[in-house]
């Protein structure tokens, strides 16, 4: 136990956001340093619970009260190795992840949970200045070839773990550089890509081979993939994203948020000087309350639209929890990301019902209507309560309903789950010998911890069917309940 008492001397505390009209004029990540000091007075507050609760937030299994020891000692080497024992990329769930982790925490029960998530990101931040990441290169080779169709936080993790342990792994992916979402998804102010390229080049020497602008099924055949590699690991995500039918859908101006973010990544890379898809001089509504709604917020406000607007058509999340969310479960409370603090309006128990063009065609406004839900649970209309909201851009971050159903998941044959996501079994194999599938493709959309655990899992899944160290793992049958 790092201090027996330090739940008790020493408050909660988190980093400063830089100032809103500073952090406004740049895409840098919004948190100010917090001196290593600090962060070990904040581990000193891990009470090393008996039953660490931590463990049960966290899908990785991270060894939360143990590196937090560790930090409170200062022995920051040896905490970043009981950090990478369950988590490959510790510094992308130390900026990205929501950290149920600390939701779950013992202490938040009836105070201030320990500020683990910062902990994580600090420990391995420190490890990279000190040149404590470094390739970790397998001995013998097995001769074994793997795909990974995907290369987001699922995809990486699971060649990673398949390269260290000697299999020849190549990673494909459709967009023109690696990391799936992790590069053109997230906003650079919620994580600045060298965090991403250091991993990658750690990757490459480890011998992981990358393939960009790769579209598997398309540029290379079902047929080619199965001849040339022993393993498949299907990690593609979970891109197909929900849209809304109503009146004016097709009038220019309303996108998917994944039509919108992507361009401001490139304008980061060099890759071009503007996006072609904007909000800058423009009223903008975003139908959406979650975090990619957020990142839409956050990233409208740096390209300097007039206005912005957030629906939702739940209800305003309560500040506490409440009796359907007990700790430790994650709760579904308000919250203020540095997007909404940085500006903008959130309406909730809205719906949209209408987009509105002008003479030329272009968005001018939506219509939305107030709701409420009746004792079915479905929302309804409330009369009386119709207004329009003027726009010239809406963005669409409503979610996403499975993978995309193109021509990789038809010509590989694999069967999919009641949810349309792809069906696998225990050992994360689909219903095709040799196909594996690992995160959000197979899982739904969810976390990016859940992601990396996947991909871990999955990785190992592969390695027992490459080696047959255990019993071929079956294919899922019909009557077979998949992993959820």
């Amino acid at each position: 136990m790092a201090d027996p008492k330090g739940f008790l001397k020493v408050p909660r505390e988190t980093p400063h956001r830089r100032p809103v009209d500073l952090r406004l004029m740049d895409w840098r990540e919004v948190y100010e340093e917090f001196p290593d000091v600090h962060l070990e007075r904040q581990a000193s507050r891990c009470m090393d619970c008996g039953i660490p609760f931590c463990h049960q937030g966290c899908p990785l299994g991270n060894l939360i009260p143990e590196w937090n020891n560790l930090v409170y000692r200062s022995d920051w080497r040896e905490a970043v190795e009981r950090l990478h024992s369950t988590n490959n990329f510790p510094e992308f769930t130390g900026t990205l992840c929501p950290a149920p982790c600390e939701t779950a925490c013992v202490l938040a029960i009836n105070s201030d949970a320990v500020t683990i998530k910062q902990i994580e990101l600090q420990i391995i931040d420190h490890a990279w200045r000190e040149g404590w990441v470094t390739p970790q290169i397998p001995e013998t080779r097995t001769g074994r070839r793997v795909a990974v169709v995907g290369s987001g936080p699922a995809g990486l993790a699971a060649a990673q773990q398949l390269s260290r342990v000697g299999h020849d792994v190549v990673v494909f992916e459709r967009a023109d550089r690696i990391g799936g979402l992790l590069r053109y998804g997230i906003p650079e102010f919620k994580m600045e890509k060298h965090r991403l390229d250091r991993r990658l080049d750690q990757m490459r020497a480890e011998g992981t081979e990358f393939r960009a602008s790769v579209d598997v099924g398309v540029d290379v055949t079902v047929e080619e993939l199965r001849s040339e590699f022993d393993a498949v690991v299907l990690a593609g995500g979970a891109t197909a994203w929900r849209d809304i039918p109503v009146p004016g859908r097709e009038v220019e101006g309303v996108y998917q948020a994944m039509e919108f973010l992507p361009w401001a990544n490139h304008v980061q890379q060099g890759d071009i000087d503007a996006p072609p898809i904007t909000a800058a001089g423009k009223n903008v509504v975003i139908i959406g309350g979650g975090d990619t709604g957020a990142d839409c917020l956050g990233t409208s406000h740096r390209q300097g639209a007039l206005s912005v607007t957030q629906l939702e058509i739940l209800p305003t999340p309560p500040e506490r929890r409440t009796d359907s969310m007990p700790w430790p479960t994650y709760p579904m409370v308000y919250r203020v990301s540095s997007a909404h603090e940085e500006g903008g309006d959130r309406l909730y128990s809205v719906n949209t019902t209408e987009f509105l063009a002008d003479d030329e065609g272009r968005l001018r406004a939506l219509c939305l209507v107030e709701v409420s839900r009746d004792e079915s649970g479905r929302f309804v209309p409330i009369p009386g309560t119709e207004r329009e909201l003027p726009c010239e851009l809406v963005l669409l971050a409503m979610g996403f309903v499975g993978p995309e159903k193109g021509k990789l998941l038809s010509d590989l044959g694999v069967e999919l789950d009641e949810r349309g996501n792809v069906a696998r079994d225990s050992n994360f194999m689909t219903s095709v010998e040799g196909v594996f599938s690992a995160g959000d493709m197979g899982r739904g959309q969810s976390l990016i911890v859940w992601a990396i655990a996947e991909g871990r899992a999955a990785a190992a899944g592969v390695d027992a069917y490459l080696t047959d160290r255990n019993v071929l793992p079956r294919p899922i049958a019909p009557t077979d309940r998949p992993i959820t």
